[in-house]
């Protein structure tokens, strides 16, 4: 295991501690035969089931009785990033798409989706990105319209959505025009078996994982779908990424500390002009630079996490700093990692190859970069009295 010794900070308890010796166990005697980077769809499957047969998934999908505990969701995720990149979205995204069943859902949502996605038997996900509305999800296009009292019918198409093809719902985000712009939005859980939901392509990117394009055409859905009241899908969209951004930058920190790790091992173990690689003074300032960026990321992660734990209704700001922070800053650390590690860095099949090609997309999802600079800067002239 990499250092561990954040573990202590006044942020975490003694059970904090206990689940990361359980889940790591659990990841260096499982994770690596349960991912085929030749079978995606097979190997999200395969996690999703061993995760829940384990007892992890109750941490990202808490029962209908508990509340989300956001430093287990961040440490579990830390963790598993460290491991594979593929194990921690599998983790994420029974999270991510339940999250607004557990926020918001009604007793019998809870009931009937729940437990099986913490069990491992069903597969969740997040459908909120449309081609023209990423990052300004008010420019929606998808439209739900009721069609008498009890149901609603959706049409338009979504886009990169993880899980899509082989999740068995999904929650979506229609524009149901209570209001204009955001306000008008409604959330929706879609069995993936429901008429008028087609996977309408499958999109191929650095880092494989399920991702697809979802077509709603005459996609009708009872009213009881509904998650939230109508007109607050934003509200919802809202609410779940505030308990999930941090987490993302709990995935890159993950993936950071793995890439200090395997830099350590190779300043060390090679040598250059008859010394080690570790006693070249540009190796050291590297090396310290990688530490101190995992060190802040770590302290700007576990404080959103620790802040919403505590009972603050919104972290809007300390969980963008969280994700802006720890994404750039493990960019940045993995990059140094391949720049150690020389040719074979960028060679197949070598760990930090891997992590280059799996952290970029972190820096994009569940808010890119730049938004997260508009959040914050917001949020900080609202707290000055500025806006």
């Amino acid at each position: 295991m990499s250092d561990r010794s954040f573990i202590t900070w006044p942020f975490f308890a003694p059970d904090h501690g206990e689940l990361l010796d359980r889940l790591d166990g659990w990841a260096q005697a499982n994770v690596a035969g349960l991912v085929d980077h030749h079978d995606i769809d097979g190997s999200c499957r395969k996690l999703v089931a061993a995760l829940g047969e384990a007892g992890f998934l109750d941490i990202a999908a808490p029962p209908a009785d508990q509340a989300f505990d956001v430093r287990s969701l961040c440490l579990a995720r830390e963790r598993l990033a460290w491991h594979a990149g593929l194990a921690d979205f599998a983790f994420a995204m029974q999270g991510l798409g339940t999250g607004p069943i557990s926020l918001f859902g009604t007793k019998q949502q809870k009931a009937e989706y729940l437990p099986p996605v913490v069990a491992g038997k069903r597969i969740a996900a997040f459908a909120l990105s449309e081609a023209e509305a990423g990052s300004d999800v008010a420019a929606m296009a998808t439209t739900a319209r009721a069609d008498g009292h009890d149901h609603y019918v959706i049409d338009g198409e979504k886009t990169w959505i993880s899980n899509g093809g082989i999740a068995d719902h999904y929650v979506v985000f229609a524009r149901t025009g209570e209001a204009p712009g955001a306000k008008g939005i409604s959330a929706f859980m879609v069995d993936a078996d429901t008429p008028g939901l087609e996977i309408a392509g499958r999109i191929d990117v650095i880092a494989p994982h399920p991702l697809a394009r979802v077509r709603f055409e005459n996609c009708r859905v009872p009213a009881s779908s509904l998650i939230g009241d109508p007109g607050a899908g934003f509200k919802v969209a809202m609410a779940t990424l505030d308990v999930f951004r941090a987490s993302v930058g709990a995935a890159a920190l993950g993936m950071a500390r793995r890439a200090l790790h395997e830099a350590l091992g190779r300043a060390s173990g090679r040598h250059l002009f008859g010394a080690p690689m570790s006693d070249l003074p540009l190796t050291q300032a590297a090396l310290a630079e990688m530490a101190l960026d995992v060190d802040a990321s770590a302290l700007l992660v576990y404080r959103a996490a620790w802040t919403r734990d505590q009972g603050a209704p919104r972290v809007t700001r300390e969980a963008s700093m969280a994700k802006l922070h720890a994404t750039e800053s493990a960019q940045k650390v993995i990059d140094k990692a391949v720049q150690i590690f020389g040719g074979l860095g960028v060679t197949s099949g070598v760990k930090v190859e891997e992590l280059y090609r799996e952290v970029r997309a972190l820096r994009i999802y569940e808010g890119a970069s730049e938004v997260q600079k508009l959040v914050i800067a917001r949020e900080t002239l609202k707290a000055a009295g500025g806006g």
